[in-house]
């Protein structure tokens, strides 16, 4: 059956490839790469964290920066592709969430991807507006809650796995735990329940199965879950299309199986990354010094971590890699050599490519 005939939509806009790019902050996933994957038929997403890094007042005031660049990068997304499909991956851990929401929201975002805690204020944000919603989800509370509270259910819903990149919604013992087939289960248990909020509210709810995805027997193996497509991440990041620093892309060409490790966020949850020097001095226990805050996350105490991630992320975004935090998924490693956008999803998309 094509994607088409089944109807697969983002709110009025039809998707043509069932591919959502993951977001990834800081400045990896901006309008230059969202705008490029819509252009192709897929979900280009911009991250939000951050996103002011490079405007000249983000050391005095990041909000003020951020909102401004919020409106920028959709531009740009825009520019690539006037038609395509783009959203926003705004982190429910983020300060100022909510002015961040609803400034997507008067950029002309199509949608908003949230995680990193529960989006339970969510609807109330893009109220009156025609942005669709999708929690990434490893439970049935978020879609409970806004059920009862906003008599709103989700429009997209993203499941993700542990062997995503970047901050993940696991412990370090789940980790270890979950593999492709006991994470199966939870899948299921995940869809149906989805299955019974579409019955209550009469439409369909696409599920994006992320984590992990790295070529077309993965995504074959989320459609065999009941899947409705996948968010990719890690694939994209080596793709000339993408906003990072070159030297980034690199770190991930360079980079073996063994050096792809979990690490401790100094917002205190486990994360996947590039094992470099930098990581290394802080797995030693090192402490390093910082800027100033920025106010990226909402339980940050500046005067207890053990380093900045604003700095660590803004230094991977411009290709300091001795001094960045390296976040990638559990495949990393396999990167072999820069692509374009359409050579990555065609790969996805195609057994023969």
């Amino acid at each position: 059956m094509k994607l088409e005939e089944k109807g697969l939509r983002v709110g009025e806009k039809q998707l043509k490839v069932p591919i959502i790019q993951g977001g990834m902050g800081v400045g990896i996933s901006l309008g230059r790469l969202a705008g490029s994957v819509a252009k192709e038929g897929a979900v280009g997403i911009i991250s939000a964290a951050q996103i002011g890094y490079q405007e000249p007042d983000f050391d005095t005031d990041a909000r003020k920066a951020n909102l401004r660049a919020i409106g920028k990068e959709m531009e740009k997304a825009r520019a690539i592709s006037p038609d395509g499909i783009i959203g926003f991956n705004i982190m429910v851990a983020m300060r100022h969430y909510e002015d961040y929401v609803r400034e997507a929201v008067r950029a002309g975002t199509d949608l908003i991807i949230s995680g990193a805690g529960l989006p339970t204020e969510l609807p109330k944000y893009v109220a009156g507006s025609n942005v669709q919603i999708a929690p990434i989800v490893s439970t049935k509370v978020i879609l409970k809650y806004w059920d009862k509270k906003y008599q709103r259910t989700a429009d997209v819903l993203v499941i993700e796995g542990p062997s995503a990149g970047g901050h993940l919604g696991f412990t370090k013992e789940q980790i270890t735990y979950y593999d492709v087939e006991t994470y199966a289960g939870e899948i299921k248990k995940i869809k149906n329940v989805v299955r019974e909020y579409e019955e209550r509210y009469g439409k369909k709810i696409p599920l994006f199965l992320a984590g992990g995805i790295e070529n077309h027997s993965d995504v074959n193996r989320a459609l065999a879950l009941g899947m409705d497509g996948v968010q990719v991440a890690t694939r994209f990041v080596t793709t000339k299309e993408c906003d990072a620093d070159q030297r980034y892309k690199e770190a991930y060409l360079n980079a073996t199986e063994e050096d792809i490790v979990i690490v401790k966020s100094p917002v205190g949850m486990p994360g996947r990354a590039i094992l470099n020097s930098f990581m290394k001095k802080v797995m030693a226990g090192e402490q390093i010094p910082h800027s100033p805050c920025h106010g990226c996350i909402k339980n940050c105490r500046p005067q207890e971590i053990p380093y900045c991630i604003t700095d660590a992320l803004i230094a991977a975004a411009k290709g300091d890699i001795e001094h960045a935090l390296l976040f990638c998924g559990a495949y990393a490693y396999r990167a072999q050599k820069i692509e374009t956008v359409k050579e990555v999803i065609a790969s996805l998309m195609n057994p023969c490519v």
